[in-house]
């Protein structure tokens, strides 16, 4: 099936040896995924890279601060090949970047959003222990576990996303060049598995990590009658901190992951409902640009809320080791 920015009239597999056409009004594309792509690509260069410099002169490094370096590469990384895209839907589509660069472009926007979701998650995951477990977990927070979790968070991502390599391509349709983004329609139904299978271990396994570790920590940080000498004002930020970061995450990526569920569905088992594609592909295509702007808001967001996580998990710590009466 084509990418739901590629082309107006879109072939749809509905199965391994039918197709469907189904024409898609779809001309705000042209304009929208430009000057979306155009602005995330100039603010994400300088709130990264701002970002990376910040984090490269601080020494020495904490946990957090490897998990954000790591972050802002992810980013870095995806930011070169929207330019690429930003020209491409200028052009109303049409690719002129040859098989590889569509290939590359493909790989890296999917690298950036579960490369960020895992490092979000390493984020969270090391927040919880500091507030939930401030003493204990000591001998997990440790730069040297930070390294190699995040080097597991790379390997992740490139064994769940070399299928991608496969299966996106160019190809030339009616003298027209077409980056597809999943694949080409005569292979959707085989890539309807991998790709159910990438939402479930790059979003939703990793969404439910989360959202357990902030709410575990609201727990702890609105129980009334525990006995910690943590400030009402301090834990009262880091609720609403809590509360913004997950609202973030939900608005970034669960709409995105929703429709991109549907869009596979229906392209691969439903081809002929062209109303419903409409509607998938509208939905869809709104969605993208706001998980490209991830990249601008997400390291500047988690920079800021772990400033704050410090000086919270500092207290909870002296706590721990020295109890009010």
């Amino acid at each position: 099936m084509d990418d739901p920015e590629a082309t107006v009239s879109e072939p749809v597999s509905v199965n391994s040896s039918t197709e469907a056409y189904c024409h898609l009004h779809e001309s705000y594309k042209y304009i929208l995924l430009p000057v979306t792509y155009g602005m995330v690509t100039v603010i994400g260069l300088l709130l990264n890279g701002a970002l990376l410099w910040q984090c490269l002169r601080s020494r020495p490094w904490s946990c957090s601060t490897v998990y954000l370096v790591n972050l802002a590469v992810a980013d870095l990384l995806y930011l070169p090949s929207l330019p690429l895209l930003t020209v491409s839907y200028a052009m109303r589509g049409k690719w002129i970047f040859g098989n590889v660069a569509c290939k590359a472009a493909r790989f890296l926007f999917y690298a950036n959003m579960y490369g960020s979701i895992l490092f979000l998650t390493c984020i969270s995951v090391h927040r919880f222990l500091g507030v939930c477990y401030p003493i204990r977990s000591l001998p997990y927070r440790t730069k040297e576990r930070a390294v190699w979790g995040s080097a597991l968070s790379w390997g992740v991502v490139l064994i769940e996303l070399f299928p991608t390599l496969v299966f996106s391509r160019s190809v030339v349709v009616d003298n027209f060049t077409i980056c597809y983004d999943v694949t080409s329609p005569s292979l959707l139904f085989v890539y309807f598995p991998y790709g159910i299978t990438l939402i479930i271990t790059g979003f939703f396994i990793p969404f439910l990590i989360i959202f357990s570790c902030y709410w575990s920590m609201v727990k702890v940080l609105s129980r009334s009658q525990e006995r910690i000498t943590v400030g009402k004002e301090i834990r009262s930020k880091s609720i609403r901190t809590i509360l913004v970061v997950c609202t973030v995450f939900a608005l970034c990526f669960v709409p995105f992951h929703i429709t991109r569920f549907a869009y596979l569905f229906i392209g691969a088992y439903k081809g002929k409902d062209c109303g419903s594609l409409n509607f998938v592909v509208l939905s869809y295509k709104i969605w993208r640009p706001i998980v490209s702007f991830n990249s601008c808001i997400s390291p500047v967001l988690y920079f800021l809320v772990a400033r704050k996580n410090r000086k919270l998990m500092l207290n909870l710590g002296k706590n721990k080791v020295n109890p009010s009466p």
